[in-house]
């Protein structure tokens, strides 16, 4: 009967951990895309998340420039959508690094890139 209850125990702990893993948002998408080839550079990049965070940090890497901390004021509520201003550096490949926290308290982060022709 001990061992039952132990291993009933342990496996509710699995189920447990295993739901609190899945829950986690994940970004969906952004705009440019991971990988896209755009004409102009943007004025904005948007990510898409499917639960909602909370972004704390998110820089910009553009060719052999210093990276740089984009500006997320307004952006300090959980959402799910996030459009943050870009400042247009011409052609060339721009990696973005993201930064949030989810809801439940979980650390996350990110990066894509794309390049201006």
């Amino acid at each position: 009967m001990r061992l039952s209850k132990n291993l009933l125990s342990a496996i509710g702990i699995v189920l447990l951990l295993a739901s609190a893993a899945l829950a986690h948002s994940e970004m969906k998408s952004s705009v440019p895309a991971d990988q896209a080839i755009v004409d102009a550079a943007p004025d904005v990049v948007s990510l898409s998340f499917s639960d909602e965070i909370r972004l704390t940090r998110i820089e910009l890497t553009f060719m052999d420039q210093p990276r740089m901390d984009l500006d997320l004021a307004g952006q300090v509520a959980f959402a799910t959508e996030f459009a943050v201003p870009l400042p247009a550096m011409g052609p060339g490949t721009y990696r973005i690094e993201w930064r949030g926290l989810a809801e439940d308290g979980h650390a996350m982060q990110g990066a894509f890139s794309f390049d201006v022709e």
